[in-house]
């Protein structure tokens, strides 16, 4: 009998190993599939068989998963990865596996036509318009009002997405966006946006049911990086409600309800606004903190989804588990970087870890890419949640010596 097999495109770095040590425990053989397998050191380390095609080539990933087939069972194809999302809905529907909309994908990874589905939905966001040369970026930013979010209609993570509050601002990060450095997932389109302003928070979906909501503290503009996420948000009976419903109303309006869906919110003075919809898990600390919080595993619950068989989103308990994500605040060389073991043995940390070794170039992108470490606490209660993360993170320093100027 040929063994079972979970097909992974492009895993990620930041929960492709959570995927890996899933598909294992539900007694799956993980095959990646990926452009360059080197990128993600942990497939080695795993032992795990890895191969090496172009997953932007919907023909090339259909011969690898038909040469695949002849020697395993492919239970499922998934990833965990949003570019290609909607490649793996086109593989799923050629072999005839559960998967996604691969339509509905595409029109939610489009910002501007997610963002004029969600309006023609009435689902409440941001004013915005669509512009494709920077005196269209100007005018629009104009008619908006300052100040503005300026980011790729295409993109995640937010790379190269930036708050600017004066036309200085404005033509500085179009002229950045359209100058050659940064680089494009698709055609030349930019995305400029009212600045919704007030508490942020996110709600995590698996098909059509709310699993959880967080509260998020970004660090400060302009950019836009996670310094903190806490499950489950405080909020009371009305606000949660509000935002569970208008997170719903996202999925019917762009057509999405099967596997996970991330939606991203700010509470305004008009109410929740969504600031995006992810058709993916929301990325990095969320689903250790969901099974920390809930005991909820949103991972197997997608790879059980994936191959067919039924899932269990039932919440075993109900505690408090946040991140606290280690960002520099400068560029350099990174010396050293210690405390990780101290601050692991703090009685309620459940995870500490390092992206970087020492001797690491640090320079600030300002998106995901300049946090150097997170650490995961979780208790009973928020305020013990809060000391334990307090405590530990006391624990942890490093050291960075800047890059020299001219003349030295």
């Amino acid at each position: 009998m040929a063994r079972k097999a979970l097909i992974l495109v492009e895993c990620t770095s930041s929960n492709g190993p959570l995927y890996l040590k899933a598909a294992q425990r539900l007694g799956l053989h993980p095959i990646a599939l990926s452009a360059d397998p080197t990128r993600y050191d942990y497939l080695a380390a795993e032992g795990v068989e890895a191969i090496r095609v172009d997953t932007d080539n919907l023909d090339a990933l259909i011969r690898e998963c038909s040469w695949l087939g002849a020697n395993y069972a492919i239970a499922g194809i998934t990833s965990p990865n949003e570019p290609v999302c909607a490649t793996v809905g086109k593989l799923c529907r050629h072999f005839d596996l559960p998967g996604p909309n691969p339509a509905s994908i595409d029109r939610c990874c489009d910002k501007f036509t997610q963002r004029r589905l969600l309006a023609q939905a009435g689902v409440p966001i941001p004013a915005y318009r669509l512009a494709t040369d920077a005196t269209e970026v100007e005018s629009t930013a104009a008619e908006i009002g300052l100040p503005v979010v300026v980011k790729p209609a295409v993109g995640s993570g937010s790379i190269g997405v930036r708050l600017c509050r004066t036309t200085d601002e404005v033509v500085q990060h179009t002229n950045y966006l359209l100058g050659g450095q940064f680089i494009w997932r698709s055609g030349l389109r930019i995305l400029v946006e009212e600045f919704a302003q007030g508490p942020f928070y996110g709600a995590d979906i698996m098909g059509d049911e709310v699993i959880a909501i967080y509260a998020a503290e970004l660090g400060p503009p302009p950019h836009f990086v996670f310094r903190e996420c806490t499950y489950p948000a405080l909020l009371s009976d009305d606000e949660h409600e509000r935002i569970a419903d208008i997170s719903l109303s996202c999925l019917r309006a762009l057509d999405l309800g099967w596997g996970p869906t991330g939606i991203e919110l700010r509470w305004t003075m008009r109410g929740p606004v969504v600031i995006e919809v992810n058709p993916r898990l929301h990325a990095g600390s969320t689903p250790q903190l969901v099974h920390l919080a809930y005991g909820v595993d949103l991972i197997s619950a997608h790879i059980n989804l994936a191959i067919g068989e039924e899932w269990n989103l039932r919440k075993r308990h109900s505690r408090t588990a946040t991140a606290r994500f280690l960002v520099p605040d400068r560029d350099g060389i990174l010396d050293w970087i210690d405390g990780g073991s101290r601050a692991a043995a703090v009685p309620g940390v459940a995870e500490v870890k390092f992206y970087v070794e020492p001797k690491t170039q640090i320079v600030k992108k300002g998106d995901y890419r300049d946090s150097i470490g997170r650490v995961i606490a979780a208790s009973p209660t928020p305020a013990r949640t809060a000391a334990i993360l307090q405590r530990a993170i006391e624990l942890i320093d490093w050291s960075i010596t800047p890059f020299p100027t001219l003349g030295e």
